[in-house]
């Protein structure tokens, strides 16, 4: 490990600026000057990869990670042979915490082999008090742990480390700050993710985000609007609206606030960006999904006709005790009002399986609004007993045979439904947005829809990026082959 003299350390932070993001460009800044050195020491390029568990929001922080990454002189790979390793980790299911802890395991071997290498931990998984006590005592040879609060901190973590060599963790239990305006390293040229809020205020009783990602902020209208006129002048031609709950934006700032606008109003205005030709958005919920933005994406095409929009379950006394604040009924209503509303979007969902008390009486309910609302696609997942969360606790757990059993009955109605819905599209001409190279076949180009369905059809590399006018010519169940006209 490389250090720096203790005055000389002190002399630094002593000119560190105290407000965001200036102090964190200032501490890549210097990283990358200590870097520099090591680099040259070493006659190589040093590397990096960045591993993301979880959701978009998770995604999303990634590529500011690797964003800070970079300015400061790393070169991302794809392996975790790299001389700095990061995990964004997910805490929503039980298994995400097992899966990193194998993870850290296999990784043990490459730092004895490599001691230099740093090792660091992020994201919701760093947010539980007994994880990062476990990390500390178990795997030492993990060198900075932050959590969801302070992602933004990365540069000025490892400069500590950088100068120290003495292992960091920095967990906030809570914050208001919010901080975006830091290097990112984009997937997709084209497309891009933008945070409009973090936290979640719901409480469903087997979710853990609220506890690890705290109450529902908004960042400020001109602040997203900003950066997406930033990224539009970079080639951006379509970006996703990420929230835990779109519905909420904007509820957190007081009467009066010129912030305090409704997600809809939001939406307007983000499609008015010049360059942006499409507007995705992604999570909202059921309960505060409102007549305003029904009427806002039909009078816009700009807007994805496409809403995703989790059920969990179908049964409205397994709602009540999983705190959706929905019924059955209320639901189909608002699948209904969407339908007859935008007759041309789809309707995708989250389903969970195996909920304490559940009864397969209660799963033929969740079948039952699987069929009326005709999902174009259903997300299934079994039951995970979470521990922090109140449906931890609760009596009548599932066995896990009668949680198969039900599962695969509904996945079955899930997947037949599903492709009665696509195999609709058939023979439509639908504006695409090219995305990439076919992962399969090199001949193929593969995009999306704004309905988000995937389609394959022969083109070239120049096209990624753009929007095409395709021909749906066959359904293949969760996607089309076709071609261009």
């Amino acid at each position: 490990m490389y250090y720096i003299d203790e005055e000389l350390k002190q002399n630094i932070l002593s000119e560190a600026p105290s407000d965001e993001p200036a102090r964190q460009l200032f501490f890549i800044e210097e990283c990358r000057k200590i870097l520099s050195e090591r680099a040259e020491e070493l006659k190589r390029h040093l590397t990096c990869c960045v591993n993301t568990f979880g959701c978009q929001m998770n995604a999303k922080d990634s590529e500011k990670l690797l964003g800070i990454l970079t300015q400061i002189g790393y070169v991302p790979v794809e392996t975790e042979d790299a001389d700095f390793v990061l995990y964004n980790t997910c805490t929503v299911r039980e298994h995400a915490n097992v899966r990193v802890y194998g993870r850290l395991g296999v990784l043990k071997h490459s730092k004895d082999k490599n001691p230099d290498m740093i090792i660091a931990l992020c994201g919701c998984m760093m947010q539980e008090e007994q994880v990062v006590e476990k990390i500390r005592k178990s795997y030492r040879h993990v060198n900075i742990i932050f959590g969801t609060h302070n992602v933004y901190m990365l540069a000025e973590l490892l400069f500590d480390y950088l100068c120290t060599g003495i292992n960091r963790t920095e967990i906030l239990k809570g914050t208001d700050r919010i901080v975006e305006e830091l290097p990112s390293e984009r997937k997709y040229p084209f497309k891009c993710g933008i945070n409009i809020m973090y936290g979640c205020n719901n409480f469903c009783s087997y979710c853990i985000v609220p506890y690890v990602r705290g109450r529902e902020r908004s960042r400020r209208r001109e602040d997203i609007l900003r950066e997406i006129r930033n990224v539009a002048a970079q080639g951006v031609i379509e970006v996703m609206l990420l929230g835990q709950n779109v519905n909420s934006y904007g509820l957190d700032f007081k009467e009066g606030d010129p912030n305090r606008i409704s997600f809809p109003e939001l939406l307007e205005e983000v499609s008015k960006v010049k360059g942006i030709e499409r507007v995705r958005f992604m999570t909202p919920h059921p309960k505060d999904f409102s007549d305003e933005l029904l009427e806002t994406i039909a009078k816009n095409p700009k807007i994805a006709r496409h809403i995703h929009l989790p059920l969990q379950s179908g049964n409205t006394e397994i709602l009540r005790r999983m705190n959706r604040k929905y019924t059955k009924e209320s639901y189909l209503e608002l699948v209904d009002k969407i339908h007859e509303k935008l007759p041309d979007v789809a309707i995708t969902t989250d389903i969970i399986v195996g909920f304490p008390g559940e009864t397969e009486s209660d799963v033929d309910d969740t079948i039952d609004v699987v069929k009326k609302a005709a999902f174009d696609n259903a997300f299934t997942f079994i039951y995970s007993k979470r521990t922090g969360t109140p449906a931890a606790s609760f009596e009548n757990q599932v066995s896990e045979e009668e949680v198969k059993k039900n599962f695969d009955k509904l996945l079955k109605v899930v997947q037949e439904t599903a492709r009665k819905q696509s195999e609709k599209m058939t023979g439509k001409i639908d504006k695409v947005l090219v995305e990439s190279v076919n992962e399969q076949d090199s001949s193929l180009m593969t995009g999306r829809l704004s309905n988000n369905m995937l389609v394959h059809f022969p083109g070239d590399e120049s096209l990624i990026g753009s929007f095409v006018d395709v021909s749906l010519d066959e359904c293949k169940g969760f996607y089309f082959m076709g071609h261009i006209v």
